[in-house]
């Protein structure tokens, strides 16, 4: 396990990144553009993000999966940073499994992302941080009716919330929340962003 050392924050950001395999990355825009052309649009948008994420003060985590990916993950992405493979059989687990063992570091405020929101906001990260001092659960919204984002403190933490949801459809967000409402726990919701999962996302980021 990663101890984590005492001069850190009481904050991590895990950052959820695939190893960037043709046909295992942006599967629906490889349909448009091609196998190639997709796993390099993906290296795009995970450097995109980093160059983001290095400027801001909370410690970061590189979640890489699968779990079997963290040498040519490091090459990739460079030594630098903190890596953690994920473990699960799917999404939800991984991301349980992540918040877990973050909290078991010692970290009392955890946030989540994805690496296909190439414009997230530093502030939006900053707000989920500083929200979860008041708040139980932060989460960012898609378009396409996923989320970008999640985040708990070590005392609201809920696992259950990845448990039995129809992962990469557009009812994710809304089963999510229904079941944080049903746990009375009080959310903070950011502003909704566009994944980086079609054509039409691609054209619009463009």
């Amino acid at each position: 396990m990663i101890r984590r050392s005492v001069k850190l924050d009481d904050r991590c950001l895990l950052f959820f990144v695939k190893n960037p395999e043709r046909g295992k990355v942006k599967s629906r825009l490889a349909a448009t553009i091609g196998g190639d052309s997709a796993v390099r649009l993906y290296k795009n948008l995970v450097v995109k993000m980093l160059s983001t994420l290095k400027e801001g003060t909370f410690p970061l985590y590189i979640c890489f999966f699968p779990k079997s990916a963290q040498k040519p993950t490091k090459n990739w992405l460079g030594t630098e940073y903190r890596y953690i493979p994920q473990n699960g059989k799917d999404l939800g687990e991984r991301m349980r499994n992540g918040f877990i063992e973050a909290f078991e570091m010692g970290f009392k405020r955890v946030v989540l992302i994805g690496s296909d929101i190439p414009d997230l906001p530093l502030e939006f990260i900053e707000e989920a941080f500083i929200t979860l001092n008041k708040n139980d659960v932060v989460i960012g919204p898609a378009f396409d009716g996923g989320y970008y984002m999640i985040g708990f403190n070590d005392k609201s933490f809920f696992p259950q919330v990845f448990e039995g949801i129809a992962w990469g459809t557009k009812s994710v967000f809304d089963e999510t929340m229904k079941k944080l409402k049903r746990s009375r726990r009080l959310v903070h919701t950011l502003p909704y962003q566009r994944d980086i999962d079609t054509a039409e996302d691609l054209k619009r980021l463009k």
